[in-house]
């Protein structure tokens, strides 16, 4: 050891530390988010750790690059001078970095289930309420002494080893033998940099080996996954592209009157509706209403009666899909019919394109409200609601008398009773859409609550049925319960019966519960997957249960159809009661990243493809192996070729209507 230069061996002693550091950190991803009932295969581990670590020594190395080139210079050397305090605080700082996006990849990862990237930069659009969902919801006190307690030990210990090897005797090495060990260095720190011995280096999709979603999350390196993501962000649409797919689209959305040269996507229905005067239309986004949570769905803990009620007496949709994870996508895909393309930022949060043509604007002679318990401004829905809907009556913290109790505004139940105390003075037909948020961190309940009484309910039980702790199950509980509320007022104040109610999830919630369906545990399903309810007993008749697969997308065009009968359909959605569609129904997916992966449910089967053209796979939803790929299997090409096809299109034609579907006048 002794004949190795000092600054090779300070180097080398910081990133040994420094790696048996980030392993540890790696280790603790996988501990705290590895499912029991579905657990990452013991290869698939071993291959993200050694992944990992390569992930991790390119890190390491980038940040000792400087000291590298920088320490040899007499002055500018890390163990004699006043250089040697400047190098410490460097080292110490960008480790502490380190450690801090460790922190947030942790948090990231348990609220959203994927590794952290570059889309982590929307919510500080939106900084006053994300502040206040992360101090109410993290350790952020505990987390800072951490952090100072750990600048503090890493000072210490790169000053004992600084003084270690300054005490050290200092070898005395020919010119050839200095000139071989930089060499030798630089020729390490190189492979070490590309990451492999191969034509390409080292990349971020290499962490996405696996077709088990929690792989990934296990082998990223967050800091280097976070800055690989802020690339590509600005990509809008390709019309060639979409030109390429329109015949397909023509195909799919039922258009009769196609016009290629302007790219014309709007289908001009003329039917009489299919219900008889001008009900009302309640649409109720539910926050995280994951489907595998319910009782609809057969999780034995009962947790949602009063949903399940009303699903027994209306139309239940027992495979509907939202397009991708996140609230403000949702919202903005159930306003609009687009699923939402942006691979950063939501498209709700994109200045260019929030004027959007929406079928609630329509619904000519209605009065028109949304109830939020917290601020519009929020994702920029306001301006998604009310640049687009003529009339809208918007009502958020604020227009409540009640108090707020968190981050997300008023509860559930007081929105709920809110609401019914505007809508039952309306005199003429409404269109009122109710949002909720009460089923979210940091999983606040009122004390106003009666009738509701918290349960008590064994930690493993309730992980074995899909839920993380307690006070999600009982946020859970809460949330139905308050539907109970909202349907006891609408029939107290007399406009139940004439009023069409809807009822989905925004998104589903990645989790346990090993009453789950393989597919949805395996392929990330479970996420997507929310129940669809539409309910007016008087108007629709018995209720029943609906197979066929449907998507947030089709909502608006269904309730045009059920309640309208003539209107202008610009969605790429369609009418759930439609007959010429039945035999082509599906489900289009998007999880949003700079490469985003695309899907497609329908036909039995779950096609997924990169936008890139790459990942390619074919899944069997009703198979007891269903992360089986089947994309090379011969007697599936026809299928795969035909579900790649109307990806692409729907993919392709989201990303120009976005920019194209100007708003209700147009």
């Amino acid at each position: 050891m002794n004949k190795i230069p000092p600054l090779l061996r300070f180097t080398g002693a910081l990133a040994v530390v420094w790696l048996a550091g980030l392993t540890l950190l790696r280790a603790g991803v996988w501990l705290a988010f590895d499912e029991p009932s579905d657990p990452l295969p013991a290869g698939d581990l071993l291959r993200a750790f050694y992944l990992g670590a390569k992930f991790d020594l390119r890190l390491v190395l980038i940040i000792l690059l400087p000291l590298l080139v920088l320490g040899p210079w007499r002055r500018l050397h890390p163990l004699r001078g006043a250089a040697a305090a400047w190098w410490r605080r460097w080292l110490t700082a960008a480790m502490t970095g380190v450690l801090f996006t460790w922190f947030v990849h942790y948090g990231f990862y348990g609220y959203l289930h994927r590794p952290l990237d570059a889309t982590i930069l929307r919510f500080f659009d939106n900084p006053l309420i994300s502040a206040g969902m992360v101090w109410q919801t993290y350790p952020v006190v505990w987390g800072t002494l951490a952090l100072a307690l750990f600048a503090w030990l890493h000072a210490r210990l790169v000053r004992r080893l600084q003084a270690r090897l300054a005490a050290a005797p200092v070898p005395v090495l020919r010119r050839r033998t200095r000139a071989a060990w930089s060499a030798g260095t630089a020729v390490l720190v190189l492979l070490g940099l590309y990451g492999q011995l191969a034509w390409y280096p080292l990349r971020w999709s290499n962490a996405y080996f696996s077709t088990h979603y929690f792989a990934a999350a296990v082998t990223v390196n967050p800091v280097l996954h976070f800055f690989d993501t802020l690339k590509n962000r600005r990509v809008t649409f390709d019309k060639a592209a979409t030109a390429r797919h329109y015949d397909t689209m023509v195909e799919f959305l039922g258009i009769d009157e196609p016009d290629r040269a302007r790219l014309d996507f709007t289908r001009r229905v003329d039917a009489p509706p299919r219900l008889p005067g001008r009900p009302n239309v309640v649409v109720v986004i539910l926050e995280s209403f994951a489907a595998y949570k319910t009782g609809l769905y057969g999780n034995p803990l009962d947790p949602t009666p009063h949903f399940d009620a009303v699903a027994r007496e209306g139309i239940y949709f027992d495979n509907f899909f939202v397009p991708q994870p996140g609230t403000a996508r949702s919202v903005f895909t159930f306003i609009t019919g687009i699923p939402d393309p942006e691979r950063i930022k939501t498209a709700s949060r994109n200045p260019l394109v929030v004027e959007q043509h929406t079928l609630v604007a329509d619904f000519d002679g209605y009065e028109k409200f949304y109830f939020l318990g917290g601020s519009a401004n929020w994702g920029n829905i306001r301006g998604v609601l009310a640049a687009n809907i003529p009339g809208l009556r918007i009502f958020e913290e604020g227009s409540y008398d009640y108090p707020r109790q968190d981050v997300w505004g008023i509860a559930d139940h007081h929105l709920f009773l809110a609401a019914d105390a505007v809508l039952a003075r309306t005199r003429r037909p409404f269109f009122a859409i109710i949002q909720t948020s009460g089923n979210h961190r940091p999983y606040t309940i009122p004390d106003d609550r009666p009738g509701f009484e918290l349960a008590r309910r064994d930690e493993a039980e309730l992980r074995r049925y899909g839920f993380q702790s307690l006070a999600e199950y009982n946020a859970f509980r809460y949330m139905d319960y308050s539907i109970g509320v909202l349907m006891e007022a609408a029939r107290r104040s007399g406009w139940y019966d004439d009023t069409v109610f809807v009822f989905f999830g925004d998104h589903g919630l990645p989790g346990p519960g090993e009453h789950r369906r393989p597919a949805d545990a395996q392929l990330g399903l479970d996420a997507l997957r929310v129940p669809f309810v539409i309910h007016a007993p008087r108007l629709l008749g018995p209720g029943r249960v609906e197979h066929k697969v449907a998507s947030e997308l089709d909502v608006l065009p269904t309730l045009a159809g059920l309640i309208l009968g003539r209107y202008r359909n610009t969605t790429l959605g369609r009418d759930l009661f439609d007959p010429r569609f039945d035999d082509s129904r599906y489900a289009f997916t998007i999880l949003n990243s700079p490469n985003p992966q695309l899907g497609l449910i329908g036909e039995g089967h779950y096609f997924r493809i990169r936008a890139d053209g790459s990942d390619r796979h074919l899944h069997r939803l009703d198979s007891d192996e269903p992360r089986r790929d089947l994309i090379d299997d011969p007697r599936q090409a026809v299928r795969a070729a035909r579900m790649e096809e109307l990806t692409r299109a729907i993919y392709e034609t989201a990303r120009y209507m976005l920019y194209n579907n100007k708003g209700a006048g147009s």
